[in-house]
């Protein structure tokens, strides 16, 4: 398959003005990737290789994002454009370093949203002509240049800014995605002059030259939002809307109930079970995994956590880097933090905080608990108001709760401390040193009334 794509040519260099921002414009995420990544990962998916990627400002960091995003490696070539001078000198920059020849996906850092089915379409019409270029109509292009065709080839490109108000008011609009012949259209590109607007050396006025000899064809893309790119923050918003629309459709055609599309939000890495229902105003973010049969209420908030088959995650609960075992329930408004475990059939309740701690199967800690570098043993009861003092100015300490142990309400543990299986601490306490198994500890004031004076 890579022989038969060939290779990419990703523009990530240059823009971004708009958005007002230190970061790169292409690093911005959306959908849970960059936007560099989203179109990196297009390529790979229709095998290109090797993948050209031309950087502007921010080069180590837009590498270094790619890599963390899993999509950096050997067929990555990193081309760098020392001035911004338009899309045509940094395809230009290419030449090079770009060994392969037939026909060559070009491609917009800044345009997330192609999918591989245009890819394949493109170089599929490239191979029978010369080359062809991604094209939709729009009821309102905006910004973006304008096609002018016939019979489904190029005519011309006409930038936006360079329009006349005739022009203007077609509606065929360029979507910055191509498939080129290489090494030709750098013969094309070599002719290029900076006589428009924005005095820069646009792609689009070689592939309109090279149209007046050779045939090009107009691909119409499948979904007229491929046509998106970003050059605002709005431009970002918009994208994003439709990344996880499409994230959503997925998810249901793959048998998960949601309840509210519009408002459920479900990052590219994210995976969910077949059967799970999601609510309205549930995020799912960066690598969680939901599991078979899951309920997520309204509110839920997951990063990089993982549910088992059947657990239900009631509204409001924060789930940040946790793993939850089967048949568990969690919440309301429960926060889990990183290296948070949950045992099977273990239950979370109303406003209790777990952080680095593990609670076995059929632990129950229902009502405003803090657990904080804990171990809690199978079928453990953690009253209402416990909390384990883990940091004592310096250093942060561990508890260990044993198996069938019942911890009354309003207790602190004061670690390091570890309350045996079997053992009970009475409400109110403040234990400071072990608990025996199978024993009761008491550590509170003996109660005094006093009497009032009168008035």
């Amino acid at each position: 398959m890579a022989d038969e794509a060939g290779a990419a040519v990703v523009l990530a260099a240059g823009g971004g003005e708009r958005l007002r921002s230190e970061r790169p414009k292409v690093l911005h995420p959306v959908g849970g990737r960059a936007l560099v990544a989203w179109v990196v990962a297009a390529a790979r998916e229709v095998g290109c290789s090797p993948i050209h990627v031309v950087v502007g400002r921010g080069a180590e960091e837009i590498r270094s994002v790619l890599e963390e995003e899993g999509l950096g490696g050997p067929d990555i070539v990193w081309v760098k454009q020392r001035q911004p001078k338009g899309t045509g000198h940094a395809l230009l920059s290419v030449r090079g370093s770009l060994r392969a020849g037939g026909a060559v996906l070009v491609l917009s850092g800044d345009a997330p949203l192609v999918r591989p089915a245009t890819l394949r379409a493109l170089l599929d019409e490239a191979r029978r002509g010369w080359g062809s270029l991604a094209v939709a109509d729009l009821a309102d292009p905006g910004s973006l240049g304008r096609v002018v065709h016939g019979d489904g080839r190029l005519e011309r490109i006409v930038e936006a800014a360079d329009a006349s108000g005739r022009e203007l008011e077609i509606r065929t609009a360029n979507a910055g995605h191509y498939a080129l012949p290489a090494p030709e259209i750098f013969d094309w590109l070599e002719r290029l002059d900076t006589g428009n607007n924005q005095g820069e050396l646009y792609l689009t006025d070689a592939v309109s030259a090279a149209a007046r000899e050779n045939p090009v064809a107009c691909v119409e893309v499948e979904d007229a939002s491929e046509v998106l790119g970003v050059n605002s923050r709005a431009e970002l918003a918009a994208v994003q809307r439709v990344l996880y629309r499409r994230k959503v459709e997925a998810l249901l055609e793959a048998g998960v109930t949601v309840l509210d599309p519009e408002s459920v939000w479900v990052d590219a890495g994210v995976t969910v079970g077949q059967d799970s229902v999601l609510h309205p105003g549930v995020t799912l973010l960066g690598a969680s995994r939901v599991g078979r049969g899951c309920t997520v209420h309204t509110g839920v908030w997951l990063r990089d956590a993982v549910l088992a088959d059947e657990v239900d995650v009631l509204p409001y609960s924060v789930l940040d880097g946790a793993r939850v075992a089967s048949r568990c329930s969690v919440g309301p408004f429960a926060r889990l933090r990183p290296e948070a475990i949950l045992g099977e059939g273990a239950r979370v309740g109303n406003f209790v905080e777990v952080k680095k701690s593990t609670l076995g199967p059929g632990v129950k800690a229902s009502h405003l608990a803090y657990l904080g570098d804990t171990s809690v043993g199978a079928g453990a009861n953690i009253g209402a108001g416990v909390i384990t003092c883990n940091y004592d100015g310096k250093t942060k300490n561990r508890t260990v709760i044993g198996e069938g142990a019942f911890v009354g309400s309003d207790t602190i543990l004061i670690a390091p401390v570890e309350v045996g299986a079997g053992g009970y601490t009475g409400a109110g306490s403040v234990i400071t040193r072990d608990v025996p198994e199978e024993a009761l500890a008491v550590g509170r004031a003996r109660q005094k009334n006093i009497k009032r004076r009168p008035r």
